[in-house]
């Protein structure tokens, strides 16, 4: 499978020729305006910087190599009560399972945990303000025990939103060998890959590629 971040929470998902975006933006400060195709779009909530499906031209159908699965969630530690609700989805395909937490606000459930099940990559918020902080980003990352880890929603100036926090402090939190800065925006993951190791891999994609 090749993953391919878009910026700010925005991802690329292709199998086999079948392409999924996940959670496209508008008006998010110092990104362009996203120009995408795709088979299937999904969006983890409702928030402008995270529904914007007018930035994706669907294709024509065919047989999506995918199966996704929700899990239910909070955009905030109460319960959705200052900023609603949150889907978390895991889109599998070619072995590969891959995790896109959305804007996750709070520590995840045994319940969620056992729903999520094990996961190769897991996608995570680690800007803060209006999801998990760093130190939370790391506590969902300790409990699901992917393999890869891609941090995402976060600041790099001039890209981000403003009150976010930049994603530096979520990498001081893991041993610097963890930590790979990937040169482009994508990478391809295999079945197996970093398998024989339990510490995850931490990548960072380059935006703009």
């Amino acid at each position: 499978m090749t993953i391919t971040w878009q910026g700010h929470s925005c991802f690329l998902l292709e199998q086999d020729g079948f392409r999924v975006v996940i959670d496209p933006y508008t008006r998010v400060p110092g990104y362009p305006a996203l120009e995408l195709e795709a088979h299937a779009v999904f969006c983890s909530h409702g928030h402008y910087d995270h529904n914007y499906t007018d930035a994706v031209k669907l294709l024509p159908k065919v047989e999506s190599p995918f199966s996704v699965e929700e899990v239910a969630s909070f955009h905030d530690g109460e319960e959705g009560a200052l900023r609603g609700a949150n889907t978390i989805r895991v889109l599998a395909a070619g072995g590969v399972r891959v995790c896109h937490l959305g804007d996750l606000g709070h520590p995840l459930s045994k319940e969620q945990l056992a729903a999520i099940g094990e996961c190769d990559a897991v996608l995570v918020p680690v800007g803060g303000t209006y999801t998990v902080d760093a130190a939370g980003a790391k506590a969902v990352c300790d409990a699901l025990k992917p393999k890869i880890v891609v941090p995402m929603h976060y600041r790099h100036a001039p890209y981000g939103l403003e009150k976010l926090s930049g994603v530096e402090d979520f990498l001081r939190l893991w041993p610097a060998s963890a930590v790979r800065r990937l040169p482009g925006s994508s990478f391809t993951y295999l079945p197996k890959e970093n398998s024989g190791t339990d510490a995850p891999v931490v990548l960072v994609p380059k935006y703009p590629a």
